[in-house]
C-alpha cells in the first residue's frame, strides 16, 4: 500500500516535470523565435538603410561629376567664345591700319583733333600722334583749329584763341599700336583726350558688344 503511494508520487513527479520541462521547451522556442524574428528585421532594415545610404551617396557624387561636367563645358565654350571675339578685334585692328593709309586719312586726323579740342576744353593743348603721321598733322593743325573756333563761337557766341602745337618729344609719340589718330594733351599732361584709332575702336567694340555676342553666339 505504501509502495503504491509511493510510486504514484513518483509517477505525479515525473509528470510535473515533464509537463514543466515541455513547459520550458515551448516558452524557449517562442523566445528564440521572437528573437530571430527581432534580429532579422533589425538587420534588414540596417541592410535597407545601408543600400539608401550607399544609393544617396551615389546619386550626389553622379550630379556632382554633372556639374563639374558642365562647369568645364562652360569654360570651354566661353574661351572658344573669347578666342572669336579676340580674332574679331584684331581684324577690326587690322582693318584701322588700312584705314590710316587710305587717302581720306587726313580728314580723318582733322576731325579727330576738333573732336578732341571740344572735349578737352584747353586753349593750349599738344597733340600727340605716331611719328610718320607728325607732316600731315601739322598741315591739319591750322584747319582742325578754325573748325573748331567756329563751332565754339556757334555755340556759345565767345571768339576764342586755342594754342595747338605738335608734340615734339619722340618718347611721347604714339606706338604703332595705336593704328593712327591722336592724343591730346593738356596742362603739363595732366588732361588727356585720347582720340586714337585703337581708343575708338575699343569703345566701339565694348559699346556694341552686346549686339555682336546675341549676332555670334544666339541662344538655342
Amino acid at each position: 500500500m505504501a509502495s503504491d503511494q509511493i510510486r504514484q508520487m513518483v509517477n505525479f513527479i515525473l509528470q510535473e516535470a515533464h509537463e514543466k520541462a515541455n513547459e520550458i521547451r515551448v516558452k524557449t522556442e517562442h523566445d528564440f523565435n521572437l528573437e530571430k524574428q527581432t534580429l532579422v528585421h533589425e538587420a534588414k532594415l540596417a541592410v535597407q538603410d545601408e543600400f539608401a545610404k550607399k544609393e544617396k551617396d551615389r546619386e550626389i557624387q553622379e550630379r556632382i561629376a554633372r556639374s563639374a561636367e558642365i562647369g568645364t563645358c562652360r569654360q570651354k565654350k566661353m574661351a572658344l567664345r573669347d578666342d572669336l571675339l579676340t580674332s574679331l578685334m584684331k581684324e577690326a585692328s587690322s582693318k584701322c591700319k588700312v584705314v590710316a593709309d587710305g587717302s581720306n586719312y587726313p580728314a580723318l586726323l582733322q576731325k579727330l583733333i576738333v573732336q578732341g579740342l571740344i572735349k578737352i576744353e584747353e586753349l593750349e593743348v599738344v597733340v600727340h600722334c605716331r611719328k610718320e603721321d607728325v607732316a600731315t598733322v601739322k598741315k591739319v593743325i591750322p584747319a582742325a583749329v578754325k573748325e573748331y573756333v567756329d563751332i565754339m563761337e556757334k555755340e556759345s557766341g565767345i571768339k576764342l584763341t586755342p594754342k595747338v602745337t605738335v608734340n615734339t618729344e619722340t618718347k611721347l609719340d604714339l606706338p604703332e599700336s595705336s593704328n593712327g589718330g591722336v592724343k591730346l594733351s593738356a596742362d603739363n599732361r595732366k588732361i588727356v583726350c585720347d582720340n586714337t584709332m585703337s581708343s575708338r575702336l575699343g569703345l566701339v567694340y565694348y559699346e556694341l558688344m552686346p549686339s555682336i555676342r546675341e549676332i555670334l553666339f544666339p541662344e538655342q
